[in-house]
């Protein structure tokens, strides 16, 4: 009996410690919120956030897709066209602006099929699904 005695003075300790604990973090954690709230209550908004802009209009997801295949034909045109004028003997065109065109144009290429193939892969996952 004697060790259910003091088991139980330990616990009523503990718990008495923890409450002092929580209660000092939860008095401590509203002083800090408390303009916060006092600024949202008052309608001002809370400090350092501005209001968001008014959107006019968002773009579809087709034309997102559209811009990025036309931005990857861009940087293939280009490349194209600086190889070209490269062989032809253009003094303005350096081997090294070339090889940076060539580059551009493969991982964007290589970027704009890795997004198609995840587009097919979800459309494919789509239709698997039960109805």
């Amino acid at each position: 009996m004697v060790e259910r005695a003091d088991i139980s003075s330990v616990l009523s300790q503990i718990r008495a410690s923890q409450q002092g604990v929580d209660s000092s973090f939860a008095s401590a954690a509203f002083a800090q919120r408390a303009p916060l709230v006092k600024g949202l209550q008052e309608g001002a908004g809370v400090a350092g956030v501005e209001k968001p802009a008014d959107i006019k209009e968002v773009p579809s997801f087709s034309s997102l897709l559209k811009q990025a295949v036309d931005n990857v034909n861009g940087h293939q045109k280009a490349a194209n066209d600086l190889r070209t004028r490269y062989e032809l003997g253009d003094p303005n065109v350096d081997i090294t602006n070339v090889m940076i065109a060539a580059q551009k144009s493969s991982v964007s290429f290589e970027a704009m099929t890795q997004v198609r193939n995840r587009l097919v892969g979800a459309y494919q996952e789509i239709m698997r699904m039960p109805i």
